[in-house]
């Protein structure tokens, strides 16, 4: 046995340990920071299977982003009520009983894969090759997988107008209420105009190499949506009024422009989502600018929540 092995069945039983903790703990508070671990050990995982794409995104988005939400989520609760409902024998029992549903069935559609378990890779590698991408995961999002694509980032935004849904009517157009009032040169301002540089350039650097290498739109747009909001928690930068144009401009140009280029493509007899020969590459990058900067603004604004005071007169 080596030590590769090892270290898999190690962390295998941590995951299956972090997954069952989060399932039987009560409290709220520790089930979310169990998530997070548990992201953050999935993230290993996939790094083991040579799959560092996947990795960053469960890292940003699972383990990070998705945690600021149900961190947020569970102090409005707490603020709504101080008392936790737990859910009843019968509750408890059909949950158990859906998930273990599930998990057997998974469980035999991975025992009757045919072995070997077929697949298009080699044609769709050979195919790939047009486009002038070195990164595959890149070329299959924005090729293969390009409508698909485009609908997550339009689940996003469906997913942000909810959430600024639950605002009263008197707040709507206005600024959400996030972050508290820091000590001038207190530690978190300090951490936050120290951090967010970095931040922001790694988030542009992921989605920069993502085109030929481990990184990407929804990588760099997570990191750069943290770094948002670690702004907004520290008061060093205002959260906007949902009304800004210019805030909007920023939510939509994602979609817009990947909408525009597949337009395009549609006009020019060769298919919606089709990119011009010789210029794949070019139009790509340029898609994935718009969408690492509506990324991070969508999910920035998801952490901090609905408007909660008014837009003025």
């Amino acid at each position: 046995m080596n030590v590769e092995l090892v270290f898999s069945l190690g962390l295998a039983l941590l995951i299956l340990t972090v997954a069952g903790f989060v399932i039987v703990t009560r409290g709220s508070f520790a089930a979310i920071v169990g998530f997070v671990a548990f992201g953050l050990t999935l993230s290993l995982a996939w790094m083991g299977l040579s799959a560092p794409d996947v990795a960053l995104t469960e890292a940003a988005l699972g383990g990070g982003v998705t945690g600021a939400l149900l961190l947020g989520a569970c102090a409005r609760l707490r603020r709504a009520s101080d008392v936790e409902e737990t859910p009843g024998l019968v509750g408890r029992g059909a949950a158990l009983v859906l998930c273990l549903g599930v998990t057997t069935g998974l469980v035999g559609v991975v025992l009757c894969l045919p072995d070997p378990a077929p697949t298009l890779a080699p044609v769709a590698k050979q195919s790939l090759a047009s486009t002038g991408l070195g990164n595959a995961v890149t070329a299959t999002l924005m090729v293969y997988r390009a409508l698909d694509t485009m609908l997550e980032k339009v689940v996003l935004l469906l997913a942000l107008v909810a959430v600024w849904s639950l605002a009263p009517d008197r707040f709507w157009g206005g600024r959400p209420v996030f972050g508290s009032r820091q000590e001038k040169g207190g530690p978190l301002i300090f951490l936050a105009r120290v951090l967010i540089p970095i931040g922001v350039l790694v988030g542009i650097y992921l989605f920069w190499v993502g085109a030929d290498a481990p990184g990407g739109a929804f990588a760099g747009g997570a990191i750069i949506g943290a770094m948002g909001i670690l702004g907004f928690f520290a008061g060093v930068s205002a959260v906007p009024a949902v009304s800004a144009f210019r805030l909007r401009v920023a939510l939509a140009a994602g979609v817009a422009f990947f909408l525009a280029v597949g337009l395009v493509g549609l006009a020019a007899g060769t298919g919606f989502l089709t990119y011009p020969e010789n210029f794949a590459k070019p139009v790509i990058v340029l898609i994935e600018v718009a969408m690492t900067l509506s990324i991070g603004v969508t999910l920035a604004l998801l952490v901090v929540g609905p408007p909660g005071e008014s837009s003025g007169p």
